[in-house]
């Protein structure tokens, strides 16, 4: 945005600070009228013909376009995706550590990536990988439901979960 002193142009569409429209002006008589009310000429379109300059308190405008940015970002929900890598050949013991953790995941509003990786000849055995992922599934289900089915890609079978959606809200 151009303000003040950058501003190129002959003559401007001039705006008031409160939104009335002052006409086509010079823009040596724009700045004038700016510094007589202690303000700020911006130019806010300039590929309008002629461009439009407003009169305002650039600082202020920052400030605030600055504080609503701010608002927005907070808002935001960032979201996670965490990762639980296996192998084919898991133990029950080794999946329930995991799935704990993996509610931990959920719990925590993030998502989460399970993933069986399969070596060498275990690729001819890939409906062995999906079983894993569906009973893994199964014992977050409380906390967790699948998002995508388990699918092959390359030499591992990825399935996504989310977080189950409450009643309360």
């Amino acid at each position: 945005m151009q303000v003040n002193e950058q501003i190129r142009d002959r003559e401007v569409r001039l705006v008031d600070s409160t939104g009335e429209q002052l006409g086509i002006v010079a823009v040596r008589e724009a700045q004038r009228i700016a510094d007589e009310k202690q303000m700020d000429l911006v130019k806010i379109a300039p590929n309008a013909k002629p461009p439009v300059c407003k009169i305002m308190d650039y600082g202020k405008y920052r400030f605030e376009q600055s504080k609503r940015e701010k608002e927005v970002k907070k808002n935001q929900k960032t979201i996670n995706v965490k990762e639980i890598r296996m192998s084919a050949r898991v133990e029950e013991h080794d999946m329930d550590v995991k799935a704990r953790n993996c509610q931990k995941f959920l719990q925590n509003e993030d998502k989460v990536k399970v993933s069986v990786r399969f070596r060498g000849r275990e690729m001819a055995y890939t409906d062995i990988g999906k079983e894993i992922l569906v009973k893994f599934a199964e014992k977050v289900s409380d906390v967790g439901v699948i998002e995508k089915r388990p699918k092959l890609e390359g030499r591992s079978m990825v399935m996504y979960l989310t977080p189950k959606k409450d009643s309360k809200e």
